[in-house]
């Protein structure tokens, strides 16, 4: 069985949907199918997750959503009427979803419906059945997947009957029944959970590119496409901002070892990228760049003799809404990078005062507008690769705030400043994958 997932922008329209319908009746295998809300058409469109979440802010507030509900709507009926589909149930559960959202279900509750409505409408263009994801996938507290969720997906699909299915992406339930969503690009995280549960033969993500690229393309005119990665290769360039493929979609398949085919809707006869297991090759295979990090610094005289105290510390942090991505120690100082977006400046004074306080430290600050600058590859710790790409960041007058080297075996970093993101990708990508 082939487990296949479309992403937001190959379900986008009509012509779209057209597309993913002759990709899944072109091998009879392609019977679970996973569906994101519709992407954007066009540059100055919107998506539809993110008008419903602007719908629930708009409940929140104590303001209707009608308004911003009847694009949403407007779109679905939009995409019915051009692939003939009738139209009587579609408006039933926009009317409910309209309804429950004016209830006050929450965001989880409205985020999630673009998917539902997806799969819904999807179910019914390719007479396949519709498998709401909040009745087999369970997400526990801390976001990761209830392994009864594996059960009961292989519960649902026979696979003796030759059946389709379409699952709604991004979403499940809690233990106690209610709507939980995954991280933003978490239908990647349900079409693993379903090739998991199915042991699939091969799992497909359809996107609108041909596979991992080696640099990103908005920032490197014509990267050149990564023919395979392993695991580890994937959720390393996912980390370090590469958005292909959501990095915690690896995790469903690594038991299973169910492989991975990034593939493009647009471009169907591409190869695209195979994601395995294991290394099938030494190689260099990508760069990218996060950037929007803020740093922390601490310093504190024998910090590490008291014991527990960078998981105290972690905790402090977490109250103050902040979780780091990235860690530096040193004998007495930890530096700690996070996404500015967690806490506006006040909250970060409020909590490096609490820190200090609590903790006695000697010194704590944070700034803002870094990156982390990631090369990825399975040959990084023998080829030397490192020194030619800091000799390309000094010979582009890019400061280079640490270089973490040896903590992966798949990739090393460096840290800069957010300006320079983009120019140290160019720079990069030319000294050492050109």
């Amino acid at each position: 069985m082939i487990v296949a997932k479309f992403g937001g922008s190959s379900v986008a329209d009509t012509r779209q949907i057209e597309k993913v319908k002759a990709i899944i009746e072109a091998d009879k295998d392609r019977r679970a199918i996973i569906v994101s809300a519709p992407g954007k058409r066009n540059r100055e469109d919107q998506k539809i997750t993110d008008l419903l979440y602007k719908c629930n802010e708009e409940v929140q507030k104590g303001f209707g959503c009608k308004d911003t509900f009847s694009i949403i709507e407007e779109r679905f009926l939009e995409i019915a009427d051009g692939l003939k589909v009738e139209k009587k149930a579609l408006i039933a559960e926009l009317d409910e979803i309209r309804r429950n959202i004016d209830a006050g279900l929450g965001a989880d509750y409205a985020a999630s419906r673009g998917e539902y409505l997806s799969a819904f409408l999807i179910s019914q263009y390719l007479g396949f059945e519709f498998v709401d994801s909040s009745t087999c996938i369970i997400i526990n507290q801390d976001g990761t997947v209830n392994p009864f969720s594996y059960e009961q997906i292989s519960r649902i699909v026979d696979d003796s009957d030759n059946k389709g299915f379409v699952f709604p992406g991004f979403y499940g339930s809690t233990e106690s029944g209610n709507i939980k969503t995954f991280t933003r690009g978490g239908s990647d995280i349900t079409g693993s959970v379903v090739a998991r549960a199915l042991n699939a033969d091969i799992y497909e993500n359809w996107t609108d590119v041909s596979g991992f690229l080696s640099a990103d393309p908005r920032i490197v005119d014509n990267p050149r496409t990564i023919d395979s990665l392993s695991y580890n290769e994937v959720r390393e360039l996912s980390d370090y901002g590469a958005s292909v493929f959501h990095e915690e979609a690896i995790a469903p398949v690594m038991k299973a070892g169910v492989p991975i085919n990034i593939r493009n809707t647009n471009r169907p006869d591409d190869k695209g990228t195979i994601i395995t297991p294991d290394v099938k090759e030494m190689k260099l295979a990508g760069v990218s760049a996060r950037g929007n990090l803020s740093r922390i610094k601490l310093r504190k005289l024998m910090l590490f003799k008291k014991h527990g105290m960078r998981h105290a510390l972690l905790t402090m942090l977490h109250i103050f809404g902040v979780r780091p991505s990235f860690s530096l120690y040193g004998i007495d100082s930890i530096v700690w990078f996070f996404d500015s977006t967690m806490a506006n400046d006040s909250v970060l004074s409020a909590m490096c005062d609490r820190l200090k306080s609590e903790f006695e430290l000697d010194e704590i600050s944070v700034d803002r507008g870094h990156a982390i600058l990631g090369i990825v590859g399975s040959s990084v710790l023998d080829d030397g690769s490192y020194i030619k790409a800091a000799e390309a960041l000094r010979q582009s007058n890019i400061g280079i705030s640490f270089l973490n080297y040896g903590a992966s075996d798949v990739s090393y970093a460096f840290g800069i400043r957010e300006e320079d993101r983009e120019k140290a990708v160019r720079a990069v990508y030319d000294k050492l994958f050109k």
